[in-house]
């Protein structure tokens, strides 16, 4: 079983590598970003508390995102290949809580991080907004998400780093190249 925490910036492309991924390895995928999207369409009160922070870029809070991500885990069928964990962990404390919870299920995780130049990803992001209509790809929004990322999610690549379960990639070319690279890391470290 191999378990991907695919990591990256907002605009990295963690979107479109898991979905090649799920296509090539037959993974589990979890978007906690589609997941937490769906809590606000119930329009539950979680839902809401969860849409004050996401519309602002703010990140949501640990505790909640660890019951997701438990219930996922916790659900997962008996014939599973693996998973891939985009968008979680985003700080070095889910990061931690993760690696106590993958070891409670026999389960360990590599790190994937898609590394993708400033200007690229507020361009890629631009774009979505105008397809999507997503109210988080806005100029003002998308560069504050890419400061707490930077701020809150980046130091958890020297955690893995520690652990020797981080692997980079150079995101900034076309997405077949990136999963090129990404498929490498995955043949190499998924059979050990």
């Amino acid at each position: 079983m191999v378990n991907i925490i695919l990591s990256g910036a907002p605009g990295s492309g963690k979107g479109t590598q898991s979905d090649l991924i799920v296509r090539e390895y037959g993974l589990q995928h979890i978007s906690t970003g589609d997941v937490l999207r769906a809590e606000i369409a119930t329009g539950s009160e979680l839902g809401k508390q969860i849409d004050a922070l996401i519309s602002k870029g703010n990140l949501v809070p640990d505790d909640i995102m660890y019951g997701v991500i438990e219930n996922y885990i916790s659900n997962l069928p008996a014939d599973c290949k693996g998973t891939i964990f985009d968008g979680y962990p985003r700080t070095v404390a889910q990061a931690m809580s993760l690696t106590e919870l993958l070891k409670k299920y026999q389960m360990e995780a590599i790190m994937i991080d898609l590394l993708v130049d400033e200007q690229l990803l507020i361009q890629r992001l631009i774009e979505r907004g105008k397809i999507s209509g997503r109210a988080d790809d806005n100029l003002n929004t998308i560069r504050h998400r890419i400061a707490v990322y930077h701020n809150q999610t980046e130091p958890i690549t020297h955690y893995y780093l520690h652990q020797g379960n981080y692997f980079a990639v150079n995101g900034n070319h076309p997405m077949e190249d990136v999963f090129i690279q990404v498929k490498r890391i995955i043949d190499r470290e998924g059979h050990k």
